[in-house]
């Protein structure tokens, strides 16, 4: 697993649509699985959870995407990662788990 967070600055639907679109657009296997949208108050979260074909890993991968935002504060984003090994008991072979990541931070 690999997994990114950080806080940006902007507006919250561009932000999402660039994520959404880069990830997609970013690979022909890509492809986004689900979504969930929600507010509370002033408060707003957006799930988003991508899938591709790892050519390193010779298997699918997934990326989940939170924002968060709370009112004007700064966007809080978590990227997570999940599917990239080939072992039964333990991770070896991750790298198509850190190269779906690293398309992320690409994009932002």
């Amino acid at each position: 697993m690999a997994k990114l967070e950080q806080t940006l600055y902007g507006n919250f639907n561009t932000i999402l649509n660039k994520i959404e679109s880069g990830i997609v657009n970013g690979s022909m296997s890509a492809s986004l699985e689900e979504s969930s949208d929600f507010r509370s108050g002033e408060a707003r979260c957006s799930v988003r959870v991508f899938e591709r074909y790892s050519w390193a890993g010779n298997n699918r991968v997934s990326l989940s995407v939170t924002l968060f935002q709370n009112g004007d504060e700064g966007i809080h984003l978590s990227a997570i990662t999940s599917g990239g090994s080939q072992a039964v008991f333990f991770k070896i072979n991750t790298w198509g788990e850190e190269a779906f990541l690293e398309k992320l931070k690409e994009l932002l």
